[in-house]
């Protein structure tokens, strides 16, 4: 009998993750969002999932495709461990000059992406299905165009692996989702040389989320394919279980970056363990998993779920007080419209001007409860003593105190539960935190310091896919139980 954690459903979990590697980014604003290449999954998939909250539909798609992707970097795969590096803490693609802590751009993505083709299994001749012929052929039979076509839905069906794709969309915009994805389809099926009829009826949506109800049936009527609604928090533990299986995709903060981040002027560490690596991001390359553990979900508000080491999951704790709160203070008291403007401000602000220190407080160090002058004793705390200069608090340094008082009341809540429960591995999801070294930084410093090292934030590079992963899973999952049982 193994001594050690294991996943409970990876028998129903069919997905190859053997030799997974995530590919290199098109732009920075694809950070969070890059493909994962499954050089060993060669089953066919045609489910699309759909996660969608109250700010961001997600979506995850499987392709396959004659062309192979580009062969991914060791930046890009593993990170940078040298701190000026640092765009984001997984980006490779800006030059290194570029400071540590640059948000993402906020210019909108095309939808031009798409990788290969989806490939029901009701159109794969291993099924025992005879390969359909395009249904427009010219009327006096054009050779090469029928060999073409067998070729390229032949290349598609037998190339070896294929692609995890991964997109997002405003879900007040979320009409542009459903054009994706209806692209998708009407792609898929030429590519299989079928109708578009033939491919919708291979072609499934799961959907996950609070909008998986409310727009149900706007995605049955525009898509014209099943469409089937799975429970939120199945699908994020499902989609945690899963990805953190994938090489490179888990990674914290070293203490010497995390101090280097939240504190620009040099320290001493006040919490450091022992012998860290120096202005390190560490990836965990040889991943297995870890169960029990911990994940705190931060969306528009905070969910905190521990997962037990059988994989049963209880929703323990959480706060109102998440990414919605940081987005709609913000929108009234600074200039900025998107979440990410409020990261661009955050990233030109100085939080000295708006909170209390423990220095301006003690007037130095307070060492013996081991509080170092440069610590927030009371966010926003300035304020009321300059409420005579309101005008001279800017959007910038407004919004770094914010970003700080919110991260760091989620870190501390998310310690106090692991220390309840008795867990070490503490994973951070959701969109709230975009890869923003600021961000990381904060929570990562908040469990280093509450548990006095003895535990660390561990963060995803796909961390708002989760829902959306399990999802996708979630139906592979189900349909290897049915052919079991059949």
């Amino acid at each position: 009998m193994s001594s050690g954690p294991s996943l409970p459903t990876a028998k129903a979990i069919h997905v190859e993750t053997r030799g997974a590697v995530i590919l290199d980014e098109e732009s920075p604003e694809t950070r969070d969002s890059r493909g994962i290449y499954l050089p060993n999954y060669i089953e066919p998939v045609s489910h699309i999932a759909v996660d969608i909250g109250g700010s961001l539909a997600k979506v995850v798609y499987f392709t396959r495709s004659p062309d192979p992707p580009r062969s991914p970097s060791i930046a890009a795969t593993r990170g940078s461990s040298v701190v000026s590096d640092l765009a984001s803490p997984l980006s490779s693609s800006p030059p290194r000059d570029t400071p540590v802590s640059s948000s993402p751009p906020t210019a909108s993505r095309s939808n031009s992406k798409f990788n290969g083709a989806l490939t029901p299994a009701v159109l794969d001749p291993q099924n025992g299905h005879a390969i359909a012929m395009p249904t427009e052929v010219p009327s006096a039979i054009d050779h090469s165009f029928l060999h073409e076509s067998l070729l390229r839905r032949a290349s598609v069906q037998h190339f070896p692996g294929g692609q995890l794709n991964f997109e997002r969309f405003e879900t007040e915009h979320i009409e542009d989702c459903i054009a994706f994805i209806q692209a998708l389809i009407e792609r898929s099926a030429k590519l299989n040389g079928v109708s578009i009829e033939e491919m919708r009826r291979g072609v499934k949506i799961m959907a996950t989320g609070g909008g998986a109800h409310r727009f149900y049936e706007l995605f049955g009527r525009e898509l014209l394919v099943e469409v089937r609604r799975e429970d939120e928090m199945e699908c994020l533990i499902e989609g945690l279980k899963f990805i953190t299986l994938i090489p490179d995709e888990v990674y914290y903060f070293s203490d010497e970056l995390i101090s280097a981040v939240s504190h620009p002027t040099p320290a001493l560490l006040e919490r450091p363990s022992p012998d860290p690596p120096k202005y390190a991001v560490t990836f965990e390359q040889h991943p297995t998993p870890q169960l029990p553990c911990l994940l705190v979900n931060i969306g528009s508000g905070v969910s905190i779920i521990k997962v037990d080491e059988d994989g049963s999951f209880e929703r323990v704790s959480g706060t109102s007080l998440g990414g919605g709160t940081l987005w709609g203070l913000l929108s009234l008291l600074t200039p900025a419209s998107t979440f990410d403007e409020i990261l661009e401000l955050s990233e030109k602000g100085d939080n000295n001007k708006v909170d209390m220190l423990v220095g301006d407080i003690y007037g130095q160090d307070y060492s013996k409860f081991g509080l170092k002058s440069t610590m927030i004793a009371s966010s926003f705390g300035k304020v009321f003593k300059k409420r005579d200069k309101k005008g001279s608090f800017t959007p910038e340094d407004i919004s770094k105190s914010l970003l700080y008082a919110v991260s760091n009341n989620i870190g501390q809540i998310a310690y106090m539960n692991a220390e309840k429960y008795n867990l070490d591995r503490i994973y951070f999801g959701g969109f709230y935190i975009r890869g923003h070294a600021a961000t990381i930084s904060t929570l990562s410093y908040a469990i280093r310091f509450w548990s006095k090292g003895t535990k660390r934030a561990l963060f995803l590079r796909h961390e708002g896919f989760l829902g959306a992963i399990g999802a996708w899973i979630k139906n592979i999952g189900e349909e290897g139980q049915e052919e079991a049982s059949s």
